[in-house]
């Protein structure tokens, strides 16, 4: 797991970080995610978990180039001119791609297992999620949600696989105290069981570019009770993912693979 990370200001040079200059290589191998601002000639600090992994585990230096964003101002290529084990900076040298927006759907899960959590993080992450919504129903296994662990797998996953966004990662919260403030203008489909709910691929179809959420339940379904209060929403719309019974962590990645391949960013471009 990475940990989040801690801002903290370059070191001056008798520290031992010393400033270098070389060429930039094609294409970085290994990208960050920052919260610097990021511009042509204006050094990025690094925070302390960032220079510990790139000079520790990636075992980089001074003068090795890595692939910036910071989820506003694009993706940028830079080289490190500064590394010590708790602090450095980068350079952005090269714009690679412009800020893009990535509005995919919401999804409001129930926290699970640590392990199963991590994985609907994870996998949300790369199928292009909007935001993550833990919410506590009545089956809720999990009581805890550290916000902060999930927004650093956020983070790490963000990395891996090339976003130029960070999903927002909110609050956990009751179902009911979520549905309460839910938007006037999103459509809530939930990941249902009952064999009146349409196929998922069906109601999705036809939905592109429209505000959407995706809520699966935990494990053992969502409880009656849950469904009286998403009956009560009339943005709300039971979807099902097919005959067979699916864990709740492979809902969560089925339905956003679903919604991605007929309503999101899979289909061909117009």
């Amino acid at each position: 797991m990475v940990e989040p990370y801690s801002m903290v200001s370059p070191l001056p040079k008798q520290h031992g970080i010393l400033p270098v200059t070389s060429p930039s290589p094609a294409a970085p191998r290994h990208r960050l995610y920052v919260t610097a601002s990021l511009a042509e000639g204006h050094p990025a600090p690094l925070e302390d978990g960032q220079a510990h992994y790139l000079r520790g585990v990636l075992r980089l230096s001074p003068g090795d180039w890595v692939t910036l964003f910071n989820g506003r101002d694009g993706e940028w290529a830079g080289e490190i001119t500064a590394l010590s084990k708790s602090a450095g900076e980068i350079l952005p040298q090269a714009k690679l791609r412009p800020q893009a927006e990535e509005p995919g759907p919401w999804l409001l899960f129930a926290p699970l297992k640590k392990d199963a959590t991590d994985y609907v993080v994870q996998k949300a992450v790369e199928l292009g999620c909007g935001a993550l919504i833990p919410v506590f129903t009545q089956r809720t296994q999990s009581q805890r949600v550290r916000t902060d662990r999930l927004r650093a797998q956020v983070i790490e996953a963000s990395e891996q696989c090339e976003r130029l966004t960070l999903p927002e990662v909110v609050e956990a919260r009751p179902l009911d105290a979520v549905l309460a403030d839910w938007p006037t203008n999103r459509r809530l489909f939930v990941m249902a069981e009952r064999q009146d709910a349409r196929p998922a691929a069906e109601v999705f179809a036809g939905r592109a570019g429209d505000p959407a959420a995706i809520l699966v339940g935990p494990e053992g379904g969502l409880a009656p009770s849950d469904l009286d209060a998403l009956a009560a929403l009339a943005l709300c719309t039971p979807v099902n993912l097919g005959p067979r019974i699916l864990r709740a962590e492979t809902a969560a990645a089925a339905a956003l693979s679903v919604w991605q391949a007929v309503a999101g960013d899979w289909r061909a471009k117009d």
